[in-house]
């Protein structure tokens, strides 16, 4: 998954709120009976945040590195 298929309103997010729906998800995934669909959906929405999370990290090592 390349950081062009992240969509915009998760890519627009800072790590504190990407982390935060992180929680909420899987705290919904662990908790409530969702349907299949649902679930489907909040778990592909969850690997989405992963891969910003993973690449503001990316970003900021460089960030580091060069200084």
């Amino acid at each position: 998954m390349k950081i062009e298929n992240i969509p915009a309103d998760i890519k627009s997010k800072s790590l504190k709120e990407a982390r935060d729906e992180i929680n909420e998800i899987l705290a919904n995934l662990e908790t409530k009976n969702l349907d299949l669909s649902n679930a489907e959906n909040a778990y592909k929405r969850l690997l989405n945040l992963n891969k910003h999370v993973e690449n503001l990290f990316k970003m900021k090592s460089k960030q580091i590195s060069k200084s």
